[in-house]
Formats: C-alpha cells, sequence, structure tokens
C-alpha cells in the first residue's frame, strides 16, 4: 500500500483492523515497532515512521512490540503479477527455500532473473529477500520462545538457524535482550507433546461458513470436522502429524495446534495453515469490488489448500458428480493408496496418497476401486507430471502456464482447471465458469454466458464463485 502518513496515522487511532499487517509503525521514542491494531496509547503523529513489513522496521533498528506482536499480523493477498511474484518469493522463503538453496535457486524456481526478484521483493516489502528471511526466522523463533515451551536450542533450530551462537548473537542484536530473557517474560504452559499458535485474520471472518464448506468435504480418514474445529493429518517433507485449527478466544484470530511431530516443520505448517483458512484475505475490499453479490456474507473466506495434488485429485473426482459422491469415492481412493497414521484424535487415520505413490500405478489398480478409468488416468498423470516437476500445484505457480498444463492432461478440462487454481494455486480471479451451481446461481444456460457476465467481478471472480455456492444454500 501506499505509505501515506496522514492515512497510516488515522488508521493507527482507530485501530482499524483493515490495516493490520498491511503496514507497521515504528516510534521514534521508544524505537519500538507495532501494528496499527495495536492497543498501547498511541504515540505522537510526529514520532511514528511507517514501513511496508516487519522486515524493513527491524533493518532500520527498530525492535517488535511484546504486547501486539508484530509476528502474528496476518498476511495479504496479491493480484498483479509483481505483487504476486514478491509473495509468491515470501511464502518460499517461509516455508524455508533460502535455508537450503541460494537467491539465484529462488529465483530461478520462480522463472525470474535473480536481479528482477530483488527489484520486485524490494519494492514490495521495503527489504531484501535475504533480510526478509531473516527477520521471519528471528520472528518465528521469537513466537516459539512466547507461546511453547521449546527449549532455546529447539526453537533456534525450528526457526532454520543452524549454529545457536549466531542465533543468539542476532537475537541480541536486534531485540536488545537474550532469548532466555524473553522467555522469562511469559508463561511457559504449551504441553510439550503440541505446539500452539494464534494466526490473526481481518475481520469480519465467516467462520461457521468455512468449517461448513470443509465439512461437506472432508475425506474420511484424514479429515474430521464438528461444530467447533477442523482437525486434519498432514505431511511436511518427510515428517507427518496433525493439525486442529479453531477460533482463538476474544481475538480476531485462529488458534492452530501442531502436533510436535511436525515441530521442526513449522514454517510451512503455518504457511498452509494460512492458505487453507485464507488468512490473507481483505473481506471490506473485496465485498466493495463485489457489491451487492457479496453484501450477504461479507466475511466469506476461499478456502485454499494444504496439498495440491490433494485438491487435484477432489477436483477429478467431483467431475459431473455431487460433492457427497466425490468425497465417498476419495476416501475409498485414501483407504487403497494413503499410508496408515496413528493420532490421539478419533477419525484421523490416514495421510493422503503422495504423489510418489500414485505415479507408479496402473490404470486398473486406481479403477478397481470404483474410479472411472479417464479419471483412474488423469490422476496417474497428474502425479507423473508432479512427480516429473512438469507441474507444480504451490501457491508459487505461474497461473496460465500451470492451467495450460492441466489442461494438456486428458481427463481434465476448463472446470477442473480452474477449481484447482481456485484452492490449490490461491488464484482469486478462477473461475470454473462450466459448474453447474454457478451456472444456476446466474441464471445462465450457456457457460460463455456466465464467463462474459463475470467480467465485472475481476479481480475477485473465485470469490463471486463462493458467493454464488452460498446464495443456492438459501434458495427454498
Amino acid at each position: 500500500m501506499n505509505l501515506d502518513s496522514d492515512q497510516c496515522y488515522r488508521a493507527l487511532l482507530s485501530h482499524d483492523a483493515r490495516f493490520d499487517g498491511r503496514f507497521f509503525v515504528g516510534v521514534r521514542t521508544t524505537r519500538i515497532y507495532c501494528r496499527p491494531v495495536c492497543t498501547v496509547k498511541p504515540p505522537l503523529a510526529k514520532n511514528c515512521r511507517y514501513f511496508q513489513s516487519a522486515a524493513a522496521a527491524e533493518i532500520e533498528g527498530f525492535r517488535p512490540c511484546l504486547r501486539c506482536r508484530p509476528e502474528l499480523a496476518p498476511g495479504f493477498a496479491a493480484v498483479d503479477a509483481n505483487r504476486r511474484l514478491a509473495q509468491s518469493a515470501a511464502r518460499l522463503i517461509d516455508d524455508g527455500k533460502l535455508q537450503e538453496s541460494s537467491l539465484e535457486d529462488l529465483a530461478a524456481h520462480l522463472a525470474v532473473t535473480d536481479r528482477h526478484l530483488r527489484r520486485v521483493f524490494q519494492q514490495e516489502f521495503g527489504v531484501s529477500p535475504v533480510e526478509y528471511a531473516q527477520t521471519q526466522r528471528l520472528l518465528l523463533a521469537k513466537r516459539l520462545l512466547t507461546d511453547t515451551d521449546m527449549t532455546v536450542l529447539d526453537a533456534a533450530l525450528a526457526s532454520g538457524f543452524a549454529s545457536l551462537r549466531r542465533f543468539n548473537d542476532l537475537f541480541r542484536k536486534r531485540y536488545r535482550m537474550t532469548p532466555g530473557e524473553l522467555r522469562k517474560t511469559g508463561e511457559r504452559k504449551r504441553p510439550t507433546d503440541r505446539l500452539s499458535f494464534d494466526l490473526a485474520y481481518r475481520p469480519p471472518y465467516d467462520w461457521p461458513s468455512t468449517l461448513a464448506f470443509l465439512a461437506k468435504r472432508a475425506i474420511a480418514g484424514v479429515e474430521t470436522v464438528d461444530d467447533k474445529r477442523y482437525r486434519r493429518t498432514l505431511r511436511a517433507g518427510k515428517l507427518a502429524g496433525w493439525i486442529e485449527v479453531a477460533p482463538a478466544p476474544k481475538r480476531d484470530a485462529l488458534r492452530v495446534t501442531v502436533s510436535a511431530s511436525l515441530s521442526t516443520a513449522i514454517p510451512g505448517v503455518l504457511s498452509r495453515v494460512k492458505a487453507l483458512f485464507d488468512l490473507a484475505c481483505n473481506p471490506v475490499e473485496i465485498t466493495e469490488a463485489l457489491g451487492p453479490l457479496a453484501k450477504a456474507n461479507p466475511g466469506l473466506r476461499l478456502p485454499g489448500a494444504v496439498d495440491g495434488f490433494e485438491i487435484a485429485v477432489r477436483a477429478i473426482l467431483g467431475q459431473q458428480v455431487t460433492v457427497k459422491a466425490a468425497i465417498t469415492i476419495a476416501g475409498r481412493f485414501v483407504n487403497a493408496f494413503g499410508d496408515v497414521h496413528e493420532t490421539p484424535h478419533a477419525g484421523l487415520t490416514r495421510l493422503f496418497p503422495k504423489p510418489a505413490a500414485i505415479a507408479t500405478l496402473t490404470q486398473d489398480d486406481v479403477a478397481k476401486h470404483g474410479i472411472i478409468a479417464t479419471r483412474a488416468r488423469a490422476i496417474i498423470e497428474l502425479a507423473r507430471a508432479l512427480v516429473e516437476d512438469r507441474l507444480s500445484l504451490e501457491p508459487t505457480a505461474e497461473v496460465e502456464a500451470t492451467l495450460a498444463a492441466l489442461e494438456a492432461i486428458p481427463g481434465v478440462g476448463p472446470w477442473t482447471a480452474q477449481y484447482i487454481a481456485m484452492r490449490a494455486l490461491a488464484w482469486p480471479d478462477a473461475f470454473p465458469h462450466p459448474d453447474v451451481a454457478v451456472l444456476k446461481a446466474m441464471r445462465h444456460d450457456k457457460p460463455r454466458d456466465a464467463l462474459a457476465n463475470a467480467e465485472a467481478w475481476r479481480p475477485w471472480r473465485a470469490y463471486a464463485v463462493l458467493h454464488l455456492w452460498k446464495s443456492l444454500e438459501k434458495t427454498p
């Protein structure tokens, strides 16, 4: 956003949640930086500096507020190409990409030059990718030390630091206290077999609708949903475990509980949870853009994905059948090919199959579980494309190229590709125009007419789809 000082200060005075995560304010007199929703007494306007990111504030010598905790601020969605590129790079950095590879490798993964990536990233966040990565590691360590029972060493390693000495030195330099001193400021009360984190969002958030959407599509063995929470099994590289998500009490946040087995993969796990529950969404902006269509449900979110392959398989199995039928078939698919995984929660017994496990199967291997032959072939070819790196189904993937690659797979048409883009790629402008429910809600017989009339909803057509589906629930 444009950091207009007057606008930012008005947002600070009003504690306007719409701006949470959009900017950070540094106080010159204390050298502390805060979120615009911080509840401390606002500083004088002349003492404020505004930053595009937490990293930009820290590079200038400001340390994070211990009350509002900048590491809890929500992210934000990007639509235009440069912002999407910068956000994609940030997501990969959050997932630990720069821990295992260079900036040049990161740029190559995103199909741009490292020079272009640095320029776009600096423009978006006010810091270089390397400076951003360093700050994110420190903020995650700060969160782990504040919210969990992890030792300082374990928190450092889980945050991506290879050296405890380097971690201690950098932590002291940035935050003017040692990790041990920070630990003394909070209560260590989390059970050691699980970790809990609060992930903030911008209100309103229609939690009942999100929960209902996920409940209707829950795959037996992999997911369970009750009237308060969502649970599922999850892979993170070679690790496996489970997560639980529910509203945080008295806060605009979701409380995420993660099994201890995933403790060394926390950045990637939290990144996926944010995507699944669409926590980067700015609902006010989208409601204004969609007009009357969104007025009835202003906090509706677009559920994303924790696993792009899983969403793609769901989409293929959901072709021309009801949601209930598709989920029944998906349950059989998981029961046949998913690994058994023990959890303390009833109903969570299996992991969704990995592409590598499906890529070696034959059509008959898959079809014998009640899956139509053309769909069985499509699932196998999809898995092979992922294993051979001919396709990526991450939010960081280039949208148009991914859509083309998907539609090149026999058995994957426009509806399937757009649905995958909508959820796996987190593409806010995806629009599965052949969708029967979309046509019914728009009162069109022909998909091309729906596509033409949806132009008014760009670049938020995926959210329009959610509102169209929601409108049918209220139809007698």
